[in-house]
């Protein structure tokens, strides 16, 4: 069986990495997986790209003004909407034809247009759509937030300012996408129960089949190493208790920051002796600005690339904390699971699917900050260290090793 994946990029951001590992997995378990991107960061022999031209960058550009066009010439959402007018047919080359299954993952930002998209389910083929955001079966946008009009019929998008010149963009996208997966047949994946059971009540994907399975991971690459030497090795303090928030970029409102500024200074407030033994570890764009905003120590880290370094990082910190407001599946989760640290989240989207309360972690009421300084506090309990690390090294091992997610993905490709 030949399967291709397709995906904007090879490695940058959460769908990439998913996608680059589900291929490794479906590898290891004798499919023959390739990639199909846009922007290629390796010269991996299973991950081909698009040819680059001078019109890429302008197909991005364009986009990107029409959107902010549409939204009354404001910057506001200009990348939390996706109108897919510009992409590149990929129908026509040699790992598209040769491919038995399609798999269809993040495709956005002028990759394929949805004429692309039209051109793909019309090609034949079986066709596997990962949602890794909400996307795929919205108007336009990538979270909808508190809005359910996906339900029925996206009209009128609070995300791109209403009508203009007469046109609701949002609609038209939506009726387009109607148009095309009412003549295909599709099998939808969510990458958590979530994502699957938000994508049932869509309009859009009414008599398609969805489904939910979880992203993979090595949990060979990600496991658990000794703390200590990994603190030397980073040099972080060895006599503090260290917590870890990471994020692509880390001023994102949706990664909930600001709560968790909140959540640090109940701490200080009211759990005095927590406070003076805990420091944060925080990884990602933008780290060094947090650094005077944090009631605590702060560690700085840049954006790390290296899984390598980041399964080094996990295991030196005593808990990773994820105060985001809207999330799948969160591949970071997934990796301190495997590496056997506890984690912090809200309940929200996929996190309680990840995270089970006082057993592998803490998951705090959504937007509470107080609770979520509760849960910090109690997943740092000394007395529960060693539990709350087996526990989490075991939900990785029994629910996202390769072996498992391959299989199943296995089950929808036949």
């Amino acid at each position: 069986m030949r399967v291709l994946i397709i995906n904007t990029s090879e490695r940058v951001g959460g769908a990439a990495i998913a996608a680059n590992r589900l291929m490794e997995a479906l590898k290891k378990n004798g499919v023959k997986a390739q990639m199909l991107v846009r922007d290629r960061q390796t010269d991996q022999l299973s991950v081909s790209a698009i040819k680059s031209t001078v019109l890429l960058p302008l197909k991005f550009i364009w986009e990107r003004l029409i959107i902010f066009l549409n939204n009354g010439c404001k910057r506001s959402n200009l990348w939390t909407v996706d109108i897919a007018n510009a992409g590149t047919d990929v129908t026509s080359m040699p790992e598209f034809q040769q491919a038995d299954v399609i798999h269809l993952h993040w495709v956005n930002q002028a990759y394929l247009s949805l004429n692309n998209i039209r051109a793909i389910l019309e090609s034949g083929k079986p066709i596997v759509v990962t949602m890794h955001d909400m996307w795929y079966f919205t108007g336009v946008c990538h979270y909808a937030g508190n809005c359910s009009k996906y339900e029925h019929e996206c009209v009128d998008c609070p995300l791109m300012g209403g009508r203009h010149w007469g046109k609701d963009m949002a609609q038209r996208v939506w009726k387009k996408k109607r148009e095309m997966y009412g003549r295909a047949k599709i099998t939808f994946v969510g990458c958590s129960r979530w994502m699957a059971d938000m994508a049932r009540r869509s309009a859009l994907a009414q008599g398609q089949k969805v489904v939910d399975i979880p992203n993979a991971i090595n949990t060979s690459r990600f496991h658990p190493k000794d703390k200590e030497e990994m603190r030397q090795a980073l040099r972080l303090p060895l006599d503090r208790q260290l917590i870890l928030f990471g994020a692509q970029r880390i001023t994102d409102e949706r990664k909930g920051f600001d709560l968790l500024v909140k959540a640090c200074s109940f701490i200080q407030q009211n759990h005095p002796e927590t406070a003076k033994r805990m420091a944060i570890v925080v990884v990602g764009g933008n780290s060094e600005q947090v650094k005077n905003v944090l009631p605590f120590d702060v560690y700085p880290v840049d954006y790390v690339s290296s899984e390598e370094r980041m399964v080094d990082i996990y295991n030196a910190v005593d808990a990773y904390v994820t105060p985001s407001l809207q999330d799948n599946l969160p591949n970071t989760i997934v990796e301190a699971l495997a590496c056997g640290t506890p984690c912090v989240g809200f309940q929200v989207g996929g996190i309680p699917e990840m995270i089970d309360h006082q057993q592998n972690g803490y998951v705090a009421e959504y937007r509470n900050a107080e609770d979520f300084a509760n849960g910090i506090v109690w997943t740092l309990d000394e007395e529960r260290r060693e539990e709350l690390s087996k526990n989490a090294r075991e939900k990785a091992l029994r629910t996202y090793s390769e072996e498992e997610v391959a299989r199943r993905y296995m089950e929808v490709y036949q």
